[in-house]
């Protein structure tokens, strides 16, 4: 007959203890470790041998120093796989949010169903605050498979945020790893079924098989980043977005689905697009009155959005961003030999454009001719290129692909899915030779083919500052920034240009006293050797440039290297440019300014149009109504205009090109509906202000938060003391500091994961190198340590001199005024969890520190401050050994007649916690109702006693 071991209470099996997990049966029983993690657990018949256990109890032989408390606290929390709070998750965290970033996860955990729209300003934490939410419903078993949807470019980068800071390791679905992946399957098994956690690119989801696959797999868990760009909404041309919108519409008809949603611009004046976004949330609210107060009060349980302003100082904490953003606009004029060859491309492509009008093949030619203006006014290597390349589209047989290749070749259009790829040099070529039907069209075409080489010839003779002003001019701004102490980003339009940048600065830009180092990233390069190379450039001495394409214009941090912007293609597109200065103006930039330059053709025929009448005036509108938003369709039409009196009027005379084509009306025009979105967006943005969590609700959790995992600081201290006692030199560094492993005792050395560096450097925050190691919780190097430490002091048969933390002890300090007997204890409780599924079963530890006055049959109390209070007590002298064990054996011997008490306090401990999961619940709509329902926090007894230290008064009073 099999006895039944109830969930929390701790076993003996193996040689070992365990912990009795949920799951368990009468006849199997699930197991972890005493002071184990998941990777752990392991399943046990009831025949091997298992037996009730209790833990023993100090004895005088565990003696140690005066550290013992403090690093024995530590090592025990960080061995913590959950907590016993609301947030579970936080105990495996490598990341510490910020107080205001709790503020979605709090609204997440009132929801039983959890559907949220993330919407703060850019670089505020979107991803970290999405991560959190994902990391919470994980780890209390709400959801058990969880996908990202991104763009190509942001995948490996939402892979590497998960892994190094929430411990999730998530597999890259995208087009390029998808085959290999598939190898590995067994029949009828679907990618979704052996990988629970994915990272899904939009380009891989694109085909109807591939979204049929995942509408019928689908995880009970999606964030969608940059969730914008999958909403359609009043624009034309949006097939990408609608056949996204149409998915994600799929994927919340389940109504048990969790779905976060994260953009930082989720209105942008389009109120078509805003329903269909908040419509994903709730059924009701894609037709719900938002300006009503039943409305706003639906939208507010599932929209949190907040502005820097509104977090730079929140709570306790200050948030530093940039406190401003100066932009300069510098002009150039073309060189006599560059205008001559800009006059006589001009003239081939106005030419060009009559040829085939309203047919496919006249499309192509448009737009060919279009990417070799670009390409010319970006740089002689590039239209050099160009001309020498076929054109995307040459094969296109209707007037839609024609357009459509075109567009995403020569423009510079928001959607995501342009991002990657669209640095390439586009071509110019139309036709070649074998394409002509008869001699007399072939020999017309090699003509045209001999032309557009000779301009080619052309091009490759302007290379230099001498003949490219433009090159000049940046060559001086660049070093006017370097002067200024600002390490500068140089964004190209096209990879041609990016190394041609690239090369000549680093030919000219600094000396051997002050060297400047130059490094270019393309898209020509994969995602994570972009982040390598950029790596490697702000780890050298001295200033750096970066010359980059947009590749790197969207989702990539680059504040920690970077201070300066320099737009040296002008976009067509502002969000473009607004994309870019993000990349520098955001959360923990060094730099209090930040600096914004756009170089502009002045006799180029476009630049001065496009800089006046789309980018000064979205900085002009962005500046008055205090939000940045989307020119209304992407400034397509004026683009179109200005492209038509460029190529079809014969204009180049940039104010007889204005008044011929009446572009003066058409800016007015745009502007208006321009400020009219931007104020649509403010007026939003005031309207649907977060108020749902007040901000004393968020102080309180996070201070027990805080309490119960302890802080980074109490966590470095723990690492350099317990190296520092078991014989490691600590050396500081820059950020954080390094130690030798080689002088650790074996046990502790052959614990640390293999292939670690000696000395091994710890590093203040993520990610770190290989070999390195991180000072988080989660760090295999620090768990490591913190299981040797604990281990070694409950093993009374380890060396005195390779256990760091005791499990009792004895001080005399000033700290106490009379006999005082401090306890650290742990505590297990069993949890039950409300999901969208029903109950689930957890078991988390907790531990506290407890204080008596006087001798344990008398024992007098004190409250938790005073007791945290003495953990940090000094010695003021030295115990004999005699007397300290004649001491202890006082207090150990009269440890059971605390039983009574500690099992209150155990009692009175998940009362505390069932109450901070009820607050973290707190609502009075039926989905907060549904998300208390069932929820109970229960005590399992005994409490473990842990170490005992003996304080005692160094003067008078005993």
């Amino acid at each position: 007959m099999s006895t039944t071991h109830a969930v929390g209470s701790l076993v003996r099996a193996r040689g070992r203890e365990w912990v009795v997990l949920p799951g368990t049966t009468p006849e199997f029983l699930l197991l972890q470790p005493l002071g184990g993690g998941s990777a752990d657990v392991a399943g046990v018949f009831p025949d091997e041998g298992i037996e009730a256990a209790t833990f023993p109890t100090p004895t005088v032989d565990d003696l140690g120093d005066s550290t013992s408390t403090a690093l024995l606290r530590t090592a025990l929390r960080v061995g913590f796989t959950a907590s016993a709070g609301p947030f579970r998750s936080l105990a495996g965290l490598a990341v510490s949010p910020r107080s205001y970033q709790y503020v979605p996860l709090l609204m997440a955990l009132r929801q039983d169903v959890v559907r949220l729209l993330i919407a703060d300003d850019v670089g505020v934490g979107k991803t970290i605050e999405a991560g959190l939410i994902a990391a919470e419903l994980l780890a209390q078993g709400s959801a058990q498979r969880m996908a990202v949807l991104c763009s190509p470019a942001l995948a490996e980068q939402w892979q590497r945020e998960l892994s190094a800071k929430f411990g999730i390791e998530a597999v890259l679905l995208l087009t390029s790893t998808v085959k290999s992946l598939e190898r590995g399957l067994m029949m009828n098994e679907s990618l979704f079924d052996r990988h629970p956690y994915v990272i899904v690119s939009t380009d891989f989801i694109k085909s109807d098989r591939r979204r049929h696959e995942f509408l019928l797999r689908c995880p009970e868990l999606v964030i969608v980043d940059e969730a914008h760009n999958s909403v359609a909404g009043s624009g034309l041309g949006q097939k990408g977005r609608h056949q996204r919108y149409e998915l994600l519409r799929d994927l919340a008809a389940d109504q048990k689905r969790h779905l976060i949603l994260a953009t930082a611009t989720p209105h942008s004046g389009d109120e078509e697009a805003f329903s269909n976004l908040v419509g994903l949330l709730h059924p009701d609210l894609g037709t719900a009155d938002l300006s009503s107060p039943k409305g706003r009060e639906l939208l507010a349980r599932h929209f949190v959005q907040r502005r820097r302003g509104d977090i730079r100082r929140y709570l306790d904490e200050d948030t530093p961003f940039p406190s401003d953003r100066l932009t300069l606009d510098v002009p150039y004029t073309l060189s006599p030999a560059y205008r001559d060859l800009f006059d006589d491309v001009l003239a081939y492509a106005r030419d060009q454009v009559r040829q085939d009008a309203g047919s496919a093949k006249g499309r192509v030619r448009w737009w060919s001719v279009l990417a070799l203006l670009r390409t010319l006014a970006s740089s002689p290597r590039a239209a050099e290129a160009t001309l020498r390349t076929r054109a995307a589209n040459s094969e296109a047989t209707t007037v839609a692909e024609a357009d459509s290749l075109g567009r995403a070749a020569v423009l510079d259009e928001s959607d995501e899915e342009t991002l990657e790829g669209m640095d390439t040099t586009p071509g110019a070529l139309i036709e070649t030779d074998a394409d002509s039907a008869t001699d007399a069209v072939a020999t017309t075409k090699a003509t045209e083919r001999r032309r557009l080489l000779d301009f080619a010839k052309r091009a490759g003779q302007l290379h230099g500052p001498d003949q490219d002003r433009k090159l000049g001019s940046l060559t001086q701004q660049v070093k006017k920034l370097l002067a200024n102490g600002d390490n500068p980003i140089v964004f190209c339009r096209f990879i041609d240009t990016a190394h041609y940048v690239a090369e000549h600065l680093a030919d000219t830009l600094g000396t051997k006293k002050a060297p400047v180092t130059v490094s270019s990233v393309t898209g020509e390069l994969p995602p994570a050797e972009r982040e390598r190379r950029v790596a490697e450039l702000t780890a050298t001495d001295g200033m750096h440039v970066l010359v980059a394409t947009d590749c790197l214009s969207e989702g990539v941090n680059l504040q920690h290297g970077f201070s300066a912007v320099v737009h040296y293609d002008l976009c067509w597109n502002p969000t473009r440019h607004e994309q870019r200065e993000g990349r520098v103006d955001r959360y923990l930039q060094r730099k209090d300014v930040v600096r914004a330059l756009t170089l502009y053709g002045e006799d180029n025929g476009i630049d001065g149009i496009v800089l006046d009448v789309l980018i000064r005036r979205h900085r002009a509108i962005a500046k008055a109504t205090g939000v940045a938003v989307p020119v209304p369709g992407d400034g397509q039409g004026l683009i179109d205009a200005l492209a038509e009196g460029l190529l079809l009027r014969g204009e180049s005379s940039r104010d007889q090109l204005m008044l011929d084509i009446d572009l003066n009306a058409k800016a007015a025009e745009l502007e208006q509906a321009w400020q009219s979105a931007a104020e649509k967006e403010k007026a939003s943005r005031a309207r649907f202000a977060q108020n749902l969590i007040r901000p004393e609700e968020v102080a309180q959790q996070v201070e027990e938060v805080r309490a119960a995992l302890g802080s980074h600081g109490h966590l470095e201290q723990f690492i350099t003391a317990s190296l520092s006692s078991l014989g490691s030199t600590i050396t500081r560094t820059d950020d954080g500091f390094n130690a030798v492993t080689a002088t650790l005792p074996l046990g502790a050395r052959t614990s640390l994961p293999p292939g670690l560096r000696d000395p091994l450097p710890f590093h203040s925050e993520p990610p770190a190198d290989p070999g390195h190691a991180v000072i988080a919780r989660t760090d295999p190097a620090v768990q490591a340590l913190a299981r040797y430490v604990l281990e070694s002091a409950l093993d009374s048969t380890v060396a005195p001199h390779d256990r760091p933390a005791r499990r009792a002890g004895v001080m005399i300090t000033d700290a106490v005024r009379t006999r005082t007997t401090l306890l650290l204890v742990r505590l297990r409780f069993h949890l039950t969890l409300p999901t969208p599924s029903g109950l689930r079963q957890k078991v988390a530890e907790d531990a506290c520190v407890l204080a008596f006055e006087g001798s344990p049959d008398a024992a007098a109390w004190l409250v938790d401050d005073e007791a945290e209070r003495l953990v940090d007590a000094q010695p003021a002298g030295n115990v004999p050994p005699p007397v300290a064990q004649q001491w202890m054996s006082g207090v150990l011997d009269g440890l059971d007649d605390l039983q009574p008490v500690l099992a209150q306090v155990a009692e009175h401990r998940a009362q505390r916690l069932l109450d901070a999961h009820l607050r973290a619940r707190a609502g009075a709509n039926k989905d907060a109702e549904r998300s208390r329902r069932g929820l109970t926090v229960t005590p399992q007894q005994p409490v473990d006693i842990l170490s005992v230290q003996l304080l005692m008064p160094a003067r008078g009073a005993q």
